[in-house]
C-alpha cells in the first residue's frame, strides 16, 4: 500500500516522460490532476484502515545494500500519517491550481510529480539512508522549480537555497554516519536504532552527533540563524512551488525532530532541550517582527512560517525539558507540534497561493501597491480573511488546536519561554490584520491599473485553496479524527525520550 502511494506519481511521470509536449498542456495537467487525486485516495483509504493503537503500520523492509546495515524499510504512524495524507492533500491542490499553467507545462508536470514522489517517500521511510536520499532530492527537485519557472532574481534565489540546504544535508548524513557507527550491529534501521539507543552513556559523543543532525534539520526547518535562505526562495518560486516548499518541505525538518532525533538521541536530547526552547523561541518572536516590517506580501507569508515553525521546535524542545513530570503534558506538546505541522501545511499553503493570485493579476506582491480589492474581487477578499484569521489562531480553526495544545503542553516546563511565545501569537494577528486592512480595504487601486481591472479567483483557483480552508476549519471543529491518529504515537515518543 504504502509503496504504490509513494511511487505512484513517479510511475506516471515516467509514462508522460514519452509524451510529445505537442500534444497539449492538458494531457499533462489533467494527468497531474488524476494521478495526484488517485493518490489522496489511496491515503485516504490506508487512514481508513489505520489501527489507532497499532503503532506502525503497513510496514514493508526489502534489502537494499544488506553489507552497509540499509534496507528499503517504509511504515507510518501517527507522527507520520497526518503528514503523508498533507502532502497529497497540498500536491492535488497544487495540480488543480496549475491547470492554467502555460510555461514548459510538460516539464513542470513532471518535476512535481518526481517531487511528490520524493516528499511521500521521506515520512513513510524507516531507514536513515532512504531518510537521507529523499531528503536529498527535495533539495534539487525545488533548486529547479524555483530557478526555472520562478520571476525576479529567481535563480540566484534558488542557488542560496540550494547551498544552504545541501549544506545541511551534508551535516544530518554525519549524523547518520555517527548513529551507524554506535550501533552494535550496524545499522541505519530506524526502528532498531529507537530500540537499541546505541548513544546511552556517551555524552560528548552523542552531543556531536545531535548537533550534526539538529543542524541539518534546523536549515530545512527552517530556524533563525539558518533562515536565511527561505524569504528570497519564497519570494521568487512560482506559487505552486511555494506552497509545496512551505507546506511539505519546511516538514521534514521539524518531522526529523519527532522521527530521528528524539527517539534516537534521548538522554542528549534531554539534556540539551533548553538549547532547543531557546532557539524555537527565538525563531517565534524574530519571525513575527521581521514579518510585520515587510512590505511584500509573499515575504511577510514567508517570515510568518519562521514563526509558526517555531512553535513546533518550542514544543518538542519542551517535551525534553518535561522528563519526569506529567506525561500528559509532555504528549500534549508533542501532539500540538504533529497538529501545527498538518495546520501550517494547509493554511500557509493558500496563503501561497493567494499570494499567487496577486501575482497572476498585477505582477507585484507589494502591498503598498494595492487597496480596495474587496470591491472588484469580493471572493478573493472573503477566502483570503479567513485563511489570514485561521492563521491567527482563532477557535474554529485548525491554527487553534494546534497552538492550545502547544501553549499548554509547554508552559510548565518552559514557563518563561512559552510566556514570550504568546507575545509572537499577538505580533502575528496584528501583521496580518494591517496586511488584509492594506490590500483589500479603502478606495480601490491595482498597480499598473490594467484594462480589465482585478479579476475574482478564477474556478481552479477557488477549486485548489477552498479545500485547503475546508480542511482547516474541519479540523478546528472536529479535531478527534486527526488527534486520535497522533495521540498515542506522541505518548510512544514520550516514553521513549522520558526512557
Amino acid at each position: 500500500m504504502l509503496s504504490l502511494i509513494v511511487f505512484l506519481p513517479l510511475a506516471a511521470a515516467a509514462v508522460l516522460v514519452g509524451v510529445p509536449a505537442s500534444a497539449g498542456k492538458r494531457v499533462f495537467t489533467g494527468s497531474w490532476v488524476t494521478v495526484a487525486a488517485a493518490d489522496l485516495a489511496l491515503v485516504v483509504a490506508a487512514w481508513i484502515g489505520y489501527d489507532l493503537g497499532g503503532g506502525l503500520a503497513y510496514e514493508q523492509r526489502l534489502p537494499w545494500i544488506p553489507s552497509a546495515g540499509v534496507s528499503y524499510h517504509v511504515g507510518v504512524d501517527g507522527l507520520s500519517l497526518p503528514l503523508v495524507a498533507v502532502t497529497a492533500a497540498l500536491f492535488l491542490a497544487c495540480a488543480i491550481y496549475s491547470l492554467r499553467q502555460t510555461h514548459r507545462v510538460k516539464s513542470f508536470v513532471l518535476l512535481f510529480l518526481g517531487l511528490q514522489t520524493v516528499s511521500l517517500g521521506l515520512f513513510t521511510a524507516l531507514d536513515l539512508i532512504l531518510f537521507f536520499v529523499y531528503f536529498d532530492l527535495s533539495i534539487v527537485g525545488m533548486y529547479f522549480v524555483i530557478a526555472r519557472w520562478g520571476h525576479g532574481r529567481a535563480r540566484q534565489s534558488a542557488l542560496t537555497f540550494f547551498l544552504y540546504t545541501f549544506l545541511g544535508s551534508l551535516a544530518l548524513l554525519l549524523g547518520f554516519i555517527g548513529l551507524y557507527l554506535a550501533a552494535d550491529p550496524h545499522t541505519f534501521d530506524i526502528v532498531a536504532l529507537t530500540r537499541t539507543n546505541p548513544l546511552a552513556g556517551g555524552e560528548l559523543y552523542g552531543a556531536l552527533v545531535l548537533l550534526a543532525i539538529g543542524v541539518g534539520l534546523a536549515v530545512k526547518t527552517p530556524t533563525v540563524p539558518f533562515h536565511t535562505w527561505l524569504p528570497p526562495a519564497h519570494t521568487d518560486a512560482p506559487a505552486a512551488g511555494s506552497a509545496i516548499l512551505a507546506g511539505v518541505l519546511l516538514k521534514m525538518g521539524t518531522y526529523g525532530f519527532v522521527r530521528i532525533a528524539m527517539p534516537l538521541l534521548p538522554d542528549t536530547w534531554r539534556q540539551y532541550a533548553g538549547v532547543v526552547v531557546v532557539i524555537g523561541v527565538v525563531s517565534v518572536l524574530y519571525g513575527a517582527l521581521v514579518a510585520l516590517a515587510q512590505e511584500d506580501f509573499k515575504r511577510m507569508v514567508a517570515y510568518t512560517s519562521v514563526n509558526h515553525m517555531g512553535y513546533v521546535v518550542l514544543a518538542v524542545g519542551a517535551a525534553g525539558l518535561a522528563a519526569g513530570s506529567d506525561e500528559q503534558a509532555r504528549s500534549l506538546a508533542v501532539t500540538g507540534a504533529v497538529t501545527q505541522m498538518v495546520s501550517h501545511g494547509l493554511l500557509t499553503g493558500a496563503l501561497f497561493l493567494l499570494a499567487g493570485v496577486l501575482h497572476d493579476r498585477a505582477a507585484s506582491y507589494d502591498m503598498g501597491a494595492y487597496s480596495g480589492l474587496a470591491g472588484p474581487a469580493p471572493v478573493f477578499a472573503g477566502v483570503t480573511g479567513l485563511v489570514v484569521f485561521a492563521s491567527l489562531g482563532l477557535p474554529g480553526f485548525s491554527g487553534f488546536i494546534a497552538e492550545f495544545q502547544i501553549l499548554a503542553g509547554s508552559l510548565g516546563p518552559a514557563t518563561v519561554a512559552t510566556a514570550l511565545a504568546l507575545l509572537g501569537i499577538l505580533i502575528t494577528a496584528g501583521l496580518l490584520l494591517r496586511a488584509l486592512h492594506r490590500v483589500f480595504l479603502g478606495e480601490a487601486r491595482i498597480p499598473g491599473a490594467p484594462e480589465s481591472g482585478f479579476t475574482d479567483l478564477k474556478p481552479s483557483e477557488t477549486a485548489s485553496i477552498v479545500p485547503l480552508l475546508a480542511l482547516a476549519i474541519l479540523i478546528g471543529v472536529l479535531p478527534r479524527f486527526l488527534l486520535d491518529v497522533i495521540e498515542p504515537s506522541s505518548a510512544t515518543l514520550i516514553g521513549v525520550v522520558s526512557s
